[in-house]
């Protein structure tokens, strides 16, 4: 199911991601966006300088007007994360910048995706769904899919295989509340239980708190030692883009709305989704065991909190 003929056009509103879809080749066109134009205009310089070693594509600085023919709008305009904050910190101050960029964003498209990555992102993926007003299949935000990259690596590093060999949603929130699902990870199709049996490495079983801790405070760490994340999260929304673009309909855990998945109704986080060109093809309410679907409840809770002091916030 893969559709690539057509030209590609992404719109970036913030320009931390241009440079890994550009060695990915995914757009065919990147224009950047930012309200410090010199700042955009100097990455596109040079990113445009690397040309000669990757697919063509064009790359240049543009305003709202630009995003009128664009198939995927990605923001990731937003304050940066500060040590010792917690994703929620963020809130306030990032839904004031959505609530500035995102009208200027739809007055101009009408049809692309909507993709958040600006965090707390269960909570302005929410934000951007009722600025937008489009469908809810059409706004997505970047959600887990990192946390199960991190999870999925963690797995690979203990047990001594690849990590595209191992299987591993983490679901709920992008944040403090996630949700391992333990009971469906895997390791070339074999439950981990099963696997430990198989493994023959003598440990002493997989240190599931351990890895967990380390996966829900990997971009604390991150951000105290560099400042920001940059590449692992540019390299996910990739994969996000390319299921898009291409309608591969992959499996990723992207936030999206709630609509009695679990029970849970009007509130956005990650589940694993079927993501195509249309966006959100279908959300996928797995056999998750009942302590899962418990915390997974629990972290619907701490999101609809924090989105609802959000969406009440005097503009």
């Amino acid at each position: 199911m893969i559709h690539p003929a057509r030209s590609r056009r992404i719109a970036i509103v913030g320009a931390t991601l241009a440079y890994a879809l550009m060695i990915r080749g995914q757009a065919d066109e990147l224009v950047l966006i930012d309200v410090n134009r010199a700042k955009a205009e100097g990455e596109a310089m040079d990113l445009r300088h690397g040309l000669p070693f990757v697919r063509p594509v064009d790359v240049h600085v543009g305003d709202y007007a630009d995003c009128a023919s664009a198939d995927i709008v990605i923001i990731t305009a937003g304050a940066a994360s500060r040590p010792g904050e917690t994703r929620l910190d963020l809130a306030g101050r990032n839904a004031a910048i959505l609530r500035q960029i995102i009208p200027q964003v739809v007055r101009h498209n009408t049809h692309g995706i909507l993709l958040v990555v600006t965090n707390p992102v269960d909570v302005l993926t929410y934000l951007t769904l009722q600025l937008s007003g489009r469908p809810p299949h059409q706004v997505i935000g970047s959600g887990t899919v990192l946390d199960s990259a991190r999870l999925r690596y963690l797995l690979a590093e203990h047990c001594d295989v690849d990590p595209r060999n191992v299987h591993a949603y983490v679901v709920g929130e992008h944040g403090d509340s996630e949700v391992p699902v333990w009971s469906l990870a895997n390791i070339a199709g074999t439950p981990l239980s099963a696997y430990c049996v198989i493994c023959q490495r003598d440990c002493d079983g997989i240190p599931k708190d351990d890895i967990m801790a380390q996966v829900r405070d990997a971009g604390y760490h991150v951000i105290q030692r560099k400042g920001a994340t940059y590449y692992a999260i540019g390299l996910a929304v990739t994969t996000i883009v390319e299921s898009i673009l291409r309608d591969q309909h992959s499996v990723l855990p992207v936030s999206t709305l709630m609509e009695g998945q679990y029970g849970l109704r009007d509130v956005c986080l990650s589940l694993p989704s079927v993501v195509g060109r249309r966006g959100v093809v279908q959300v996928l309410e797995l056999p998750l065991s009942e302590q899962e679907v418990a915390a997974l409840r629990r972290s619907a809770e701490v999101i609809r909190q924090a989105t609802r002091q959000v969406v009440q916030q005097q503009p």
